[in-house]
């Protein structure tokens, strides 16, 4: 069980602080080193080469540097290691800032919509300006499915797999997909391959993240099927199945044509009942996630770390 103390307390962190904005983040810095990365790389012949060694010389640093911070720490008291894996637990960690967020979609929709674009425009990256009421609160569920994979679920199942290093290793995947893995002109061949990692780092949390959300709303075996059927359908390998689930649970329609930085994007819809959303549909995806949370946690406590 002391090895896997720093999940535990990671994540009691994560329920009590969410994500403080004043705080020196991790993922601020490997931000600034995919973005130096790119300046410097994403030119001239051989990009999608460039951005290959890139990605992966990023995210094997990421996994040892972590190691040996962890091993550092050790070397000087156990305690101090226990503390440094908590923090960075707590820091690959994202379940109570998204569920903060949403609300704060909601809560600003009621006051207008001009607000609600405004507010769920710092959890998605589509163009809002011109999203109706139903598409902001779509937006925001969609965003709030698709982080508790990314999130919660990945980063735990990592961490079962690696430990902390792996977790800190999977950040660094799920930052370079969201910095550099769009299919634009400039990324397209700079940033596939950080792309294609992303997709197979998430290919297995993202099905358990579905699979969890029926169980935890007991209903895996009627919405299975649902799942399977517009999963795969998707046209993301993995944001498919977790948005698939949510939409089976509460009946409703996800998908649709978007803009995102001035393009369109056509995306298939997940479900045929386009009813309006409502505040009890977040509060019952927001239970979800929590339960979803307990749910991979005690499953995390149960696989042997290395």
């Amino acid at each position: 069980m002391t090895i896997r103390l720093p999940l535990l307390i990671g994540l009691l962190l994560d329920r009590c602080l969410g994500d403080p904005p004043q705080w020196p983040h991790p993922v601020v810095a490997y931000g600034k080193a995919i973005a130096w990365g790119e300046r410097r790389l994403n030119r001239g012949r051989h990009r999608r080469l460039r951005g290959a060694i890139m990605a992966i010389v990023l995210i094997i640093l990421s996994f040892l540097l972590t190691h040996c911070l962890i091993v550092g720490a050790a070397m000087l008291s156990r305690y101090l290691s226990l503390a440094v894996q908590s923090v960075l637990v707590f820091y690959c960690l994202a379940g109570t800032t998204l569920v903060r967020e949403v609300r704060g979609v909601f809560d600003a929709l009621d006051r207008g919509l001009d607000e609600g674009r405004r507010q769920v425009a710092r959890i998605v990256g589509r163009d809002t300006a011109e999203l109706s009421e139903q598409e902001v609160r779509q937006a925001a569920l969609e965003t709030l499915t698709e982080n508790l994979s990314d999130g919660v679920v990945a980063p735990m199942f990592w961490y079962a797999l690696l430990g902390v290093p792996g977790m800190m290793a999977y950040k660094m995947i799920n930052t370079l997909d969201s910095m550099i893995g769009y299919r634009n002109e400039r990324y397209l061949q700079f940033g596939c391959v950080a792309a294609r990692i992303d997709d197979v780092a998430n290919f297995i949390p993202a099905r358990l993240t579905a699979l969890l959300m029926l169980i935890a709303a007991r209903r895996l075996r009627s919405l299975w099927p649902f799942v399977r059927k517009y999963g795969r359908a998707h046209a993301s390998p993995n944001s498919g199945y977790p948005e698939s689930a949510l939409a089976a649970i509460l009946d409703c329609q996800f998908g649709g044509t978007h803009n995102y930085f001035g393009q369109t994007v056509y995306k298939p819809y997940i479900g045929t009942n386009p009813r309006p959303l409502t505040r009890a549909d977040m509060t019952i995806a927001i239970r979800l996630n929590r339960t979803v949370e307990l749910l991979i946690l005690a499953i995390t406590l149960f696989i042997p770390i290395p």
